[in-house]
């Protein structure tokens, strides 16, 4: 394989002086650019294969094929072979510009406006307005050339709007365009919306078809963090055995760094379980030397534990890593669980009832209200009044709130003590954006 790539890599270098210099070349030496798209293609569906050699190969024939298509004369696009090669150029992570380039210059229609105009929305960040059109257009290219780079990139305008139909435009895309970069990003794209269209058999089952073959792209760390979600937002006995199948087509170091995210989304999910057992099988597959995986394991298994009965224990195995063991991200947690643990365990402190300021009924209300507003985020509750409603209350209002017994002092100062903790936490999750 390696043999045949360098070969037409090498007959497409040879062929650029011809190509950029067509002022000192006749007709017949002009290379077409339709031939060195399909160069650029092979180099492309090489690198999701895993020739990440290639990745500079890629940038340089792109380059190339840009000047290309501004140097030729335009009864070359008359050749429809053409006319696709300019159009898988630009969706193939080319220069936009370029296709303003031809289009403005087609005056015998050689290019379907449709196809440009939706393709330049797109190119510009409008992807929501080229929706329509290119449903209509899309399938008269079904089996043509461009038709899975077209259905491609129908699904990806319409996957905010539509997951479910965007999936139908990926699939058509990467069945016919087997073993391309065209599969690769559609089978990747599918995880992510199965997971986010709550369909998480579909969602494994794209997984395990990434797995099986694309798992040496350069792209694969996107697709391990879209699996990861689907693993933990989906998480029973039936995906545990899915996620083995998946995760055995990886070798032992990935199969660790897969269930080490896991374990760390899990556990500030407050999944319990799954962060415990994605942490005791990450610590299974540590090798012998690689202390750091251990580390990070028994963390995340430690910080599932902070909010269950073994507390106290995991709140010593917290402690005792050290900070040099932990990325800043993790140090936060860790922080963020310390502090949870050390509200969860301490006592609560006696004051006498003369130091102790009793809240007054009103005070209380207010500070229910708070809370209320707090947990819904939009100062509204059909449960109970917001805190501008108990603010504003009249007699009524004091005549219920009178009703209210008063509360043990003791209790307040815990329950206080307890939401300035939060507070805290929520800050310094904030800080380091999790």
């Amino acid at each position: 394989m390696l043999n045949r790539l360098h070969a037409i890599l090498l007959t497409s270098v040879l062929a650029l002086p011809l190509a950029v210099g067509p002022a000192r070349a006749g007709a017949g030496e002009e290379l077409a650019p339709f031939k060195m798209i399909r160069s650029l293609q092979y180099v492309q569906d090489s690198v999701v294969l895993g020739d990440h050699s290639a990745i500079e190969m890629q940038r340089f024939m792109l380059g190339a094929i840009d000047k290309r298509l501004r140097a030729v004369e335009q009864s070359v696009f008359r050749d429809p072979r053409n006319v696709d090669a300019a159009l898988v150029y630009v969706m193939s992570g080319g220069n936009p510009d370029t296709l303003d380039y031809l289009a403005d210059r087609d005056i015998e229609g050689n290019f379907d406006s449709r196809v440009t105009e939706a393709l330049r929305q797109y190119l510009s960040g409008k992807g929501a307005l080229i929706v329509e059109t290119l449903y209509k257009a899309a399938p008269e290219y079904k089996n043509a050339r461009i038709g899975p780079y077209l259905f491609l990139i129908l699904g990806n305008a319409t996957s905010q709007q539509n997951p479910l139909a965007a999936m139908k435009y990926y699939d058509w895309a990467r069945l016919t365009a087997p073993g391309t970069i065209i599969e690769e990003a559609a089978l990747r794209r599918s995880v992510f919306l199965a997971a986010k269209a709550n369909d998480p058999d579909k969602g494994f089952r794209y997984a395990l078809s990434y797995a099986r073959r694309y798992l040496t792209s350069p792209y694969a760390s996107q697709f391990a963090d879209v699996f990861v979600e689907l693993a933990v937002e989906h998480f029973d006995e039936a995906a545990e055995q899915k996620i083995s199948e998946v995760l055995a087509f990886m070798d032992q170091p990935r199969q660790r760094e897969v269930y080490l995210r896991v374990a760390r989304r899990a556990a500030i999910g407050g999944n319990q379980a799954l962060a415990r057992l994605a942490s005791q099988r990450a610590e299974g597959l540590a090798e012998e030397g690689t202390s750091q995986s251990q580390v990070l394991a028994s963390f995340y298994e430690g910080l599932a534990a902070v909010p269950s009965e073994d507390v106290f224990a995991a709140a010593e195995a917290i402690n005792a890593i050290p900070d040099e063991k932990l990325s800043p991200r993790d140090r936060a947690l860790r922080d963020a669980a310390k502090a949870i643990a050390d509200a969860v365990v301490q006592l609560p402190q006696d004051e006498s009832s003369a130091q102790a300021s009793v809240p007054t009924p009103d005070g209380i209300a207010a500070e229910e209200g708070q809370a209320v507003s707090e947990e819904t985020g939009s100062g509204t509750s059909p449960f109970g009044e917001t805190a501008e409603a108990s603010g504003k209350q009249g007699d009524g209002g004091k005549a219920r709130a009178g009703k209210v017994p008063p509360t043990d002092p003791a209790f307040d100062g815990f329950l206080t003590n307890g939401r300035s903790k939060i507070a805290e936490i929520d800050a310094l999750l904030k800080e380091e954006g999790l």
